[in-house]
C-alpha cells in the first residue's frame, strides 16, 4: 500500500539550519504522463535550492497549487495559509485595488520544500525584492508566440530585443517559459515603481516592433496581433507574474522555466528541459543565471525613450481587464467591437 506520509530532511545549505519536513500524500502523481509524484516533485525541489532561491527568493510569491495534479484545477495562494511554519516568511504587499495583505516570502530550501507539501507546481515570484515591494529589481519582457508562429520564432526575436535594450545600457538574460515563449530579464536598481517599469518595457517594445513590423506586435487585443511574436508589457505590471526561474509548469511534460545562455539560445529545446532533467542540467553546466544580479541597470534611457514617444502622440496601453481604470489610458473595448455599427 502506498505510504500515505513521509518526513524529508532538507538541507539548509550551510545558511539555514536543516529541517524534517512532512510530505503528505508523496507517491500521489503531480504529472501523470511522465509518472511524476509528489516526493519527486519535492526531491526535485530540495536538489534546485540553491539557484531556484537565488532567482526567487526573498521576494513575494503567488503559490499556484494543485490538490489533484496538473490535470485537475489549480488556484493562487497568496496569503501564508493556516498553519504556515515559522520558517516560511511573509510581507505584506499593496495591490492596484488599494487592497493590502501579507504575502508568501520563500527564503530557505525547506519553504520550497513545504510549499510542495502544500501542492505547489508553479512558483510565480514578484519582481520586487520583500524588503521593498513597490520598486522592482527586474525589469521582465515575456516574448509570446502568437498562433501561426512557435518557439523559434520567439527565438529569432530575442536577440534583436537584447540589442534594444543594450542600447539602453541593459543587460539581458534569458529563460524558457516552460512552453512556448521566453522570457528576457533585465536586472535593474530599485530606484522606480511597477508603472515607471510597465512604461519602460512599453518603450523598449515599441522600439523593437518599429524596427521588425513584421515580426514583432504590441497591440494588446489578439485580433490585431497577427501571426507575429507580441510583447507581453502587462507582465511589467504590479501583481503581474510569470513563472520563475527553475519553476515547473503545470504542462504533461513536467517542463520548467529554464535560464539559458545566448549562446544557447538558437539550438535549444524547451520541451527537453524537466523536473527530471534539470538537475543533470545544472550538474554539468551550473546554473547560467548564477550572476544575474551582479550587475543592475537603470531604465533612465527607456524613460527619455517613453516620454519621446509620448511627445509623438503615442501614449498608454490597455491594462488588464481587472485593474483600475488608469490615468490616459484608451479604451478597453475590443477594437472590432468598437467599430461595429450600434
Amino acid at each position: 500500500m502506498a505510504s500515505e506520509r513521509i518526513t524529508l530532511t532538507v538541507p539548509g545549505g550551510g545558511t539555514y539550519e536543516d529541517r524534517e519536513v512532512t510530505l503528505s500524500s508523496p507517491d500521489r502523481l503531480v504529472w501523470p504522463e511522465p509518472g511524476i509524484s509528489k516526493r519527486e516533485l519535492a526531491e526535485y525541489a530540495i536538489t534546485v535550492a540553491d539557484p531556484f532561491l537565488r532567482a526567487n527568493g526573498n521576494r513575494p510569491v503567488s503559490l499556484e497549487r494543485f490538490r489533484d495534479g496538473v490535470d485537475g484545477e489549480s488556484f493562487f495562494s497568496k496569503n501564508p495559509p493556516k498553519g504556515t511554519p515559522d520558517y516560511v516568511d511573509a510581507v505584506t504587499v499593496g495591490y492596484n485595488s488599494g487592497r493590502r495583505h501579507p504575502q508568501v516570502v520563500l527564503t530557505e530550501p525547506a519553504a520550497v520544500v513545504w510549499a510542495v507539501q502544500m501542492n505547489t507546481v508553479v512558483f510565480h515570484p514578484w519582481a520586487s525584492l520583500a524588503a521593498d515591494p513597490d520598486r522592482p529589481v527586474e525589469l521582465r519582457i515575456d516574448l509570446d508566440p502568437q498562433p501561426g508562429t512557435d518557439f523559434a520564432d520567439a527565438a529569432a526575436v530575442a536577440p534583436l530585443l537584447r540589442e534594444v535594450l543594450s542600447e539602453a545600457g541593459l543587460e539581458s538574460w534569458i529563460k524558457t517559459s516552460g512552453n512556448r515563449g521566453i522570457h528576457l530579464f533585465c536586472p535593474i536598481e530599485p530606484t522606480h515603481e511597477f508603472l515607471d517599469v510597465r512604461h519602460a518595457v512599453i518603450a523598449a517594445g515599441r522600439e523593437l516592433a518599429r524596427r521588425e513590423p513584421e515580426r514583432v506586435t504590441m497591440n494588446w487585443w489578439k485580433e490585431e496581433r497577427g501571426e507575429r511574436v507580441f510583447i507581453d508589457f502587462n507582465q511589467a505590471n504590479r501583481d503581474r507574474t510569470m513563472a520563475g526561474a527553475y519553476s515547473p509548469r503545470s504542462l504533461p511534460g513536467a517542463t520548467v522555466s529554464t535560464p539559458i545562455t545566448w549562446d544557447e539560445l538558437p539550438d535549444v529545446d524547451p520541451l527537453a528541459f524537466t523536473v527530471r532533467s534539470i538537475p543533470d542540467r545544472l550538474a554539468t553546466i551550473g546554473d547560467p543565471w548564477a550572476d544575474f544580479a551582479a550587475r543592475p541597470g537603470r531604465i533612465d534611457t527607456l524613460l527619455e525613450w517613453w516620454e519621446r514617444d509620448l511627445a509623438e502622440g503615442l501614449g498608454e496601453l490597455p491594462f488588464p481587464p481587472d485593474f483600475p481604470k488608469m490615468p490616459g489610458e484608451p479604451s478597453r473595448v475590443q477594437p472590432s467591437r468598437a467599430r461595429a455599427p450600434q
